[in-house]
């Protein structure tokens, strides 16, 4: 299988883990990026960006990312929150009033960001159309009960906690979390990602192939089910619809370089190159642990911040204070305050596992013995 790109001078064992993973059968088409500061140390791709195995990866393919989606759309809400126009200690009805129903008033927008509002998804049967209608889906998230109660830990929203953070900035601001993402942060420093990919640019995404055995769910409870389990639990994810959608939660696009560059700010607290993003004051609010424990729906214990999870199950590499997310499939980014150290992992033949990839673990561990 053709790889192209390159690694700096140290770093060629992440080129050969790279390999490992297409020589055994466990890629179709994916690429790894990573930043030691403000240097691209890897830029790797390869394999096969569609189904009928005849486009190879080239530099410009982007994939969807899933819930590696969420601490970039956490990096906005800091950048309201750094303004003013947000405050993680409020309420989130203090924003978005309607949201107070049914038990929900005093819930913040913290406890929101770090999955413990109790609304991982709806119980009762949905019309899955909504997902591709953000204001008409806030209508009934808002009437939702919480699953459980406040101060009672975390239980991940795979798909609601992106209309959540998604109305509070319609709330506040004049332009959509995709576009404050893009013109404030994206454009400037060009960063090839997206949240609400315009009809333009769907020409260059990496098809994605769904995995053959059921994913792995560890709990069986109603939560899970609630959040990914009945069929009203996410609406089509391959329709042009979808990928045009703000969905802050789960529909981000991008190349692994540019994933990797967004991770950067939470490896140098803050900071993209030389332009910086939020304070290191602010910084601190965003990542700092909100939340750990057992969760109800992923497997083991967590950590979260705001927005942000923390390195507690040390997938990411060895240092705990590490900030990373896994996306649906197998994709992740990370960035490691304690190293400068920032990666993106980037696919489209899917796993089935909700945290651990073994092709992406693979690569995590061959960056770091190269340190």
């Amino acid at each position: 299988m053709s790889i192209s790109g390159f690694t700096a001078a140290g770093f060629e064992p992440v080129r050969e883990a790279f390999a490992a993973n297409f020589t055994e059968g466990l890629e179709h088409g994916a690429a790894f990026a990573a930043f030691l500061g403000d240097e691209l140390i890897v830029d790797l791709r390869g394999g096969i960006a569609d189904r009928a195995s005849d486009t190879p990866w080239a530099d410009h393919t982007i994939a969807p990312v899933y819930s590696a989606t969420k601490p970039v759309a956490a990096l906005v809400i800091a950048t309201l929150v750094e303004r003013g126009k947000l405050d993680y200690d409020a309420p989130v009805a203090d924003y978005w009033p309607e949201f107070a129903a049914s038990g929900k008033a005093a819930i913040t927008i913290a406890e929101a960001l770090s999955h413990q509002a109790g609304v991982p998804g709806f119980p009762d049967k949905i019309d899955p159309g909504l997902w591709l209608d953000p204001p008409a889906l806030c209508v009934e998230l808002a009437k939702l009960k919480p699953m459980w109660g406040r101060g009672e830990g975390s239980g991940y929203h795979p798909l609601t906690w992106g209309y959540i953070v998604g109305e509070l900035v319609r709330r506040v601001s004049k332009r959509s979390l995709g576009v404050i993402l893009r013109e404030d942060i994206c454009q400037p420093l060009g960063i090839d990602f997206w949240i609400g990919l315009p009809e333009s640019e769907h020409g260059r995404v990496a098809q994605v192939l769904k995995p053959k055995t059921a994913a792995h769910f560890p709990h069986d409870n109603e939560a899970t089910r609630v959040a990914f389990l009945t069929p009203w639990a996410a609406a089509n994810r391959s329709t042009t619809e979808w990928r045009k959608s703000e969905i802050p939660s789960a529909n981000g696009h991008g190349s692994a370089v540019a994933l990797a560059r967004l991770y950067s700010a939470y490896a140098l607290e803050g900071r993209i190159g030389e332009t910086r993003i939020i304070a290191p004051v602010t910084w601190d609010e965003l990542t700092r642990e909100r939340v750990s424990g057992e969760d109800r729906i992923l497997p083991g214990r967590v950590a979260f911040g705001a927005g942000v999870m923390r390195n507690l199950p040390l997938i990411y590499g060895p240092n705990p204070a590490t900030l990373c997310h896994s996306g649906w499939g197998g994709s992740g980014a990370f960035g490691d305050p304690d190293t400068g150290l920032s990666g993106g992992y980037i696919m489209n033949r899917q796993g089935t596992h909700l945290l651990e990839d073994v092709r992406r673990s693979r690569l995590v561990d061959a960056l770091y013995s190269c340190l």
